[in-house]
């Protein structure tokens, strides 16, 4: 697995620093020289070419024009933009709501026709029902001490967005760990129907549900990130603080060959059914 989650972000950014850096070279322009044409400090010169700060639209514009290279500037607008949407912290995201966010995010499912998704502690989003997405979601509100806490319609977005499974054409592999299952992020009540929801939705005829059991013995891979894998084209990673989106295909094929492991440690069918059962068995007796 990549060293650190955010690195293929790190190195789009150094891209877009690095070619402005060449257009001020090639333009025979001194930092200072170029900071005076864009109208703002050296120090500023100085970061962007170190890929410290993110330029911003204008400022690549600025750049170019004062390089005598407008003609580059809209295709360093759009690198830079790419760029700066692999690493997205979680207060951005969620800065118009959380209902926003899962409408938002809906947008990469329908593009996309084969999924692969890794979970150590949560049920995927696309299992979920109603009750447990809105105890995962209330959570989310209070952690980003967000003002207004519209979770239940968040929640409501999020179960909508799940009719995908039911379209034909598309392929979901899911693999989650057995610990997962007792993780209570909702009354006993949601859990309760999310478990049993488990069992109906990983027979769907487009998923695969894979449980990799808690006594796994030599495992090939430890516990990971929760990572989404969409059409062999990009990978999503949720960290705590950013959601880091991944399109560099060297670090594709390593969470592509994680994933493999992974899943090769999973059971399936009435064995996967199973933990489910006993999951619910465990929680049965807890509220006795």
């Amino acid at each position: 697995m990549p060293t650190s989650p955010s690195s293929s972000a790190q190195r789009a950014r150094e891209r877009v620093a690095a070619r402005l850096r060449a257009l001020r070279a090639d333009a025979g322009l001194t930092g200072p020289e170029l900071a005076k044409r864009c109208g703002w400090s050296h120090p500023k010169t100085y970061r962007l070419e170190k890929a410290q700060t993110p330029p911003s639209p204008d400022d690549i514009r600025r750049w170019c024009a004062a390089c005598g290279a407008d003609s580059e500037a809209a295709a360093l607008v759009e690198q830079s933009i790419d760029a700066e949407a692999m690493y997205t912290e979680w207060r951005q995201h969620v800065r118009h709501g959380l209902k926003q966010l899962q409408i938002t995010t809906g947008r990469l499912f329908t593009n996309s026709h084969l999924f692969r998704v890794y979970s150590a502690t949560l049920v995927p989003g696309l299992l979920q029902t109603v009750g447990y997405a809105a105890g995962i979601l209330h959570i989310s509100a209070r952690s980003h001490a967000l003002e207004v806490d519209d979770s239940p319609a968040a929640a409501q977005a999020r179960i909508d967005r799940s009719k995908i499974l039911h379209e034909q054409g598309r392929r979901f592999l899911f693999v989650v760990e057995e610990a997962s299952l007792y993780y209570q992020l909702g009354d006993a009540a949601a859990m309760a129907a999310q478990l049993g929801h488990l069992l109906t939705a990983g027979a769907l005829p487009g998923v695969s549900l894979g449980i990799i059991p808690s006594d796994t013995v030599e495992r090939r891979q430890w516990p990971r990130e929760t990572f989404h894998v969409y059409d062999d084209k990009l990978v999503s990673v949720e960290l705590v603080t950013a959601q880091v989106r991944i399109k560099q295909q060297s670090e594709i094929d390593q969470y592509l060959s994680a994933f493999s492991e992974l899943r090769s440690m999973a059971v399936y069918g009435a064995d996967a059914r199973a933990l489910i059962v006993k999951a619910i068995d465990t929680l049965d007796r807890a509220e006795a």
